[in-house]
């Protein structure tokens, strides 16, 4: 493999192996599910970072420019992102590596080459697993342990296949591996929140076990190794099965309800200052205008991507606007920030909390500050909903059912009960419904319309 393919000890990326890349990566990027650019065409390819991890395989940080797109008021605004690669470089590639390839570089540096996604492969996979049991620097690159943690070597790897945001790879069913592929500077909350439930005893959340991070072109985490629950469903999976089955699922909500609330309390304790780095300060009143403003501006946007949402904005805005007068609730918080029934694990009768990263496409400074816990709420009970649409007819009783059950559960062990906050609950569960939405259209149109109905019965009736 030509040496002009790699950059410099230091770390710093060198343009040339774009020149082979850039090409490959315009058509293969938009295709993956981790991509958040699919409805915006990529204008540009930027090299921030290349490190050679190990021989035939490059770790890159690349940023993807987007044409500029409408925005409300007329106006227009670029966008583009950071995303985290690994690329397999090869003369051949095995016929059982198929679905691992991005194409083959015609110039450049690695002509002649064959390119692919090294994740897949499960040589390159242990290789990783090896940079992280033996903490070290790899040019720009930082792998990190928690040294009271043995992880065995020999794991056999496997790429979980869910849909997701980011990639994981699966250890002998005994650690996971979550790659994050959208990088943000600054540290993510999915090594940050587990890490500090982990020092306050909370056996509700996995504990890191290893992780790796980047110095260039900035501070950022790029992976996060945990335990894996090998004899665990999700909650989602467990949701559609009850279903299926004609099964209540009320008792399991309840347990959930005080899981929940069990790791909110365990957050407040871990970041009483409600960020871990800055006092989430001013009176209730103005907390809530601001809420009630940003979700306004996010409802604003996404009516502007979404037509069918446009004939509901007037009475969508009376719910956010209420706010105002509200009881403003519990204190604000650190919360997950895209709790749902997929990021919620069941192991024998223990309910466990996952993916701590929040929504993929708020920034991370909003990510990591306080929010009402109520936010969280909203996004199960959202999720309940989601569930009993999944199967004709639809069974609204047994998501009603759900929805109680969980704000009971979690009233038993908070002190405080979700459903006597409704205005509070509906503007969240409203703004909650409106980032459903916009996901759905850009991800998922066949799915658009069960967030579209909670829009409906949100604005018409009110919850």
């Amino acid at each position: 493999m030509p040496k002009t393919a790699f950059p410099s000890p230091s770390g710093t990326a060198v343009a040339g192996p774009m020149a082979s890349l850039a090409g490959l990566l315009r058509e293969w990027l938009p295709r993956q599910r981790w991509f958040a650019g699919k409805d915006r065409p990529v204008t540009d390819l930027t090299l921030l970072s290349l490190t050679e991890l190990f021989p035939g395989c490059l770790h890159l940080l690349v940023h993807t420019g987007h044409a500029p797109v409408p925005a409300p008021g007329g106006t227009t605004a670029g966008s583009g992102d950071c995303y985290q690669l690994l690329l397999g470089v090869r003369k051949h590639l095995s016929p059982r590596l198929g679905r691992a390839l991005i194409g083959r570089a015609e110039s450049g540096p690695l002509a002649g080459l064959t390119v692919f996604d090294a994740l897949q492969d499960p040589r390159s996979a242990q290789l990783l697993l090896e940079r992280l049991r033996h903490p070290g620097t790899a040019g720009p690159l930082r792998f990190e342990a928690d040294p009271s943690v043995s992880v065995p070597t020999g794991l056999v790897p496997r790429v979980l296949d869910a849909e997701q945001s980011n990639s994981s790879l699966v250890y002998g069913d005994a650690f996971i591996l979550k790659v994050f592929r959208r990088v943000q500077p600054g540290v993510n909350p999915d090594l940050e929140v587990p890490g500090a439930l982990a020092g306050q005893g909370c056996r509700r959340v996995p504990a890191p076990v290893a992780w790796f991070r980047t110095t260039h072109p900035y501070q950022a985490t790029l992976g996060v190794l945990q335990p894996f629950l090998p004899d665990a469903s999700d909650g989602w999976t467990l949701a559609l099965e009850a279903l299926a089955r004609g099964d209540d699922f009320t008792a399991q909500a309840h347990e959930l309800g005080r899981a929940t609330a069990d790791v909110h309390l365990a957050l407040a304790a871990a970041f009483p200052d409600g960020t871990g780095t800055e006092t989430a300060g001013g009176p209730a009143g103005d907390q809530n205008s601001r809420t009630a403003a940003a979700m306004t501006e996010r409802l604003t946007s996404a009516a502007h991507c979404v037509p069918a949402l446009q004939p509901f904005v007037p009475r969508l805005r009376t719910a956010f606007a209420a706010l105002e007068g509200c009881d403003s609730g519990p204190p604000a918080q650190r919360i997950h920030g895209d709790l749902h029934l997929g990021q919620v694990l069941r192991a024998g009768r223990e309910w466990f909390v996952i993916d701590f990263e929040g929504e993929p496409s708020r920034p991370l400074a909003e990510r990591r500050s306080a929010h009402s816990p109520v936010r969280d709420i909203a996004g199960m009970l959202r999720s309940f909903d989601y569930a009993a649409r999944q199967r004709r007819p639809w069974r609204p009783e047994w998501a009603r059912r759900c929805r109680e059950a969980f704000c009971a559960g979690y009233a038993a062990r908070a002190g405080w009960d979700p459903r006597k906050k409704h205005g509070l609950l509906r503007a969240y569960e409203t703004d909650r419904a409106v980032y459903e939405v916009l996901y759905e259209a850009r991800h998922r149109p066949d799915w658009l319309p069960v967030p579209m109905a909670a829009i409906e019965r949100l604005a018409v009736r009110g919850g």
